[in-house]
């Protein structure tokens, strides 16, 4: 699953869905759901006999296409929008209880529970954040309105 490893560069990562499903910039929900539904189609795992190796190669296409698919809606522009309301109370009104940087992925766990990851966040940003004054006065600053984050899948996993 995604959160057992993080790849060292997630923006990779996301370059490569979007590719998987024949994004180019924006998120589009219509056209991913469009997408993802071909390619489930075409690597359903019982569309292959069993023994056949295409069988093995079309089940981790499946997981793939799966993972990818939840992970791109989360970080598409009409689902960030409406999240947007508890976003902006969470950022706004709930200071940052933890944090986690790996690769270019900070992950961020706010007091009131909620957890948001954020791409592209070099080392250096990252240095300067935790040797920052105020903790939450740089992120709001410099983190928040400047890269590409979603809700982190962990948490509402757990919230279900």
């Amino acid at each position: 699953m995604y959160f057992c490893a993080f790849k060292k560069n997630d923006m990779k990562r996301i370059n490569e869905y979007k590719k998987l499903f024949g994004v180019e910039n924006d998120i589009e929900l219509k056209f991913l759901k469009k997408s993802y539904r071909n390619l489930v189609k075409e690597w359903h795992p019982d569309k292959f006999q069993n023994g056949d190796a295409l069988q093995e190669e079309a089940e981790m296409q499946s997981r793939k296409i799966i993972d990818g698919y939840h992970f791109l809606v989360s970080m598409a522009p009409e689902t960030k929008e409406k999240n947007l309301p508890e976003y902006t109370e969470t950022i706004t009104n709930s200071p940052i209880a933890d944090y986690q940087h790996k690769g270019l992925l900070l992950e961020i766990t706010f007091t009131d529970g909620s957890t948001y990851e954020y791409f592209g966040i070099t080392k250096q940003i990252y240095h300067k954040m935790i040797n920052a004054g105020n903790l939450n006065r740089f992120a709001k600053r410099t983190i928040y309105p400047k890269y590409i984050y979603r809700k982190s899948k962990r948490i509402l996993e757990e919230a279900q």
